[in-house]
């Protein structure tokens, strides 16, 4: 690679780790809220803000309302954000930090079975071998919970974060298709209104108007939600996905100081030779196609 090279994408690497540690930032945030509110309302109430705010931004921009098919595909991913987000922050609550982000690195190569069977794309012996590896890293962070301290709640939060990683490989398809249709205004805005949308259905069983003094957390975490998704789609509209990639895994190291400093969360063995296996497996995925070049592999704030 050329110092041109290294030039013109040392800004948008520098931005998406701006965007991942907002990102993580966010989390510590929303975990303290799900743990206070419970997952659904802590979400309900910061997609509500995200409306406002989203809202607001769009209109100030200028953006024009998309069309038909691109506002389908608003709805879809703004659905499956609802209930991925909701999932993540449920299991969040229960999970130390690190050992949560550590098992949502699996996504990546569950998107490669998702891509195989949406958009037709052949696995290869590698991403398998990719696969493999990355499963053995989940079973050695979880065998640990069962064999050593069991907590039946932290083992639900675990299974809650793994669901929620399924439904993020589909938005990671999604996500795809929909970069290239609309700005990242749009985006932010559509997906807080539809996902809103989706979890406003249940606000007459579930819904809690929460005490003032949550107020700045859920801003707060709304306007983290908000900038990191500004930021990370900004770096990825100016630097290739392979030249990215690295960065969406310092997030483990985010979580673990984050966890170790606002929830005295220690960072297990097991965790972190799991995390090994599953980033390296990651990687090997990454690489599989169109021979050594890596593919794609993306990853947008919650």
């Amino acid at each position: 690679m050329s110092s041109s090279d290294h030039t013109s994408t040392a800004i948008p690497y520098g931005m998406a780790t701006l965007g991942i540690a907002t990102f993580s930032t966010m989390d510590v945030v929303m975990k303290g809220l799900s743990i206070s509110l419970g997952a659904y309302n802590a979400m309900l109430w910061r997609m509500l803000a995200g409306i406002i705010l989203g809202g607001l931004l769009f209109l100030v921009s200028g953006t024009r309302l998309p069309a038909r098919s691109t506002f389908r595909l608003h709805a879809l991913r703004g659905t499956i954000a609802a209930f991925m987000a909701t999932c993540f922050f449920w299991g969040l609550a229960r999970v130390p930090l690190a050992e949560a982000i550590a098992l949502s690195f699996i996504a990546p190569l569950i998107t490669l079975y998702l891509a195989a069977v949406l958009l037709g794309e052949k696995i290869s012996r590698g991403a398998i071998f990719a696969t493999i590896l990355g499963f053995l890293g989940v079973l050695v962070i979880l065998s640990a919970r069962v064999t050593g301290d069991y907590q039946p709640e932290v083992l639900k939060g675990s299974a809650a974060i793994l669901v929620s990683a399924v439904l993020y490989a589909y938005n990671l398809v999604l996500q795809r298709k929909q970069a290239q249709l609309a700005s990242p205004i749009e985006i932010v805005f559509f997906q807080n209104l539809t996902a809103g949308a989706v979890l406003l259905l249940a606000a007459p069983w579930l819904a809690v108007v929460p005490a003032v003094s949550h107020a700045p957390a859920i801003v707060g975490s709304t306007v983290l939600a908000i900038v990191s998704l500004l930021l990370l789609s900004w770096a990825y509209a100016r630097a290739e996905a392979q030249v990215l990639v690295s960065v969406e895994y310092t997030a483990f190291v985010w979580a673990a100081i984050f966890g170790w400093y606002f929830f005295s969360e220690a960072v297990s063995l097991a965790t972190l030779i799991g995390t090994v296996l599953i980033v390296g497996g990651c990687f090997i995925a990454a690489r599989q196609k169109s021979g050594s070049k890596p593919s794609h592999v993306e990853v947008v704030a919650l």
